[in-house]
């Protein structure tokens, strides 16, 4: 296989997941991009209370979030598989943030692992240039996996 794609929901999430869509998502992202192979993500799914303690402790914003992506340049010694990192996607917001924009669950989170994979690979929105670029692959990739239609 060449990316493995490995999941850490909250306990009180799990029947909650589409799994094969989530690790669909971050392949198309990954194969997009031509990140190279092989190689491996995680994608954590949990409560806010989680990702406002991530925010905070790792990026010092004290609020909940949609997600967050932890970069990783690791590579294993023995298989030469790279390490992109891990993504944090608060479940409960994607559900509020879908419902408030008027489109399917799943078209936010699949938004939401893509922005998630693009920032592993080095993708940046803080300026507007980046943000094209970002904004333009994640349309991309949505179109790709036929995503449910935004509102």
């Amino acid at each position: 296989m060449r990316f493995k794609i490995n999941l850490r929901i909250s306990p009180a999430l799990k029947d909650a997941v589409d799994r094969k869509m989530i690790r669909a998502a971050a392949r198309a992202a990954l194969e997009h991009e031509a990140a190279p192979a092989p190689g491996a993500l995680t994608v954590v799914l949990a409560d806010d209370g989680a990702l406002q303690r991530l925010n905070r402790d790792y990026l010092g914003h004290n609020h909940p979030t949609d997600v967050l992506s932890f970069p990783s340049n690791e590579t294993d010694l023995e298989t030469g598989a790279r390490y992109f990192g891990d993504i944090a996607i608060s479940l409960p917001r994607a559900r509020a943030q879908a419902e408030a924009r008027g489109h399917p669950v799943t078209a936010e989170m699949q938004l939401l692992v893509v922005h998630g994979v693009l920032h592993l690979l080095g993708h940046d929105h803080a300026k507007a240039k980046g943000k094209a670029r970002m904004w333009a692959a994640q349309a991309e990739i949505l179109k790709q996996l036929k995503a449910p239609t935004r509102g």
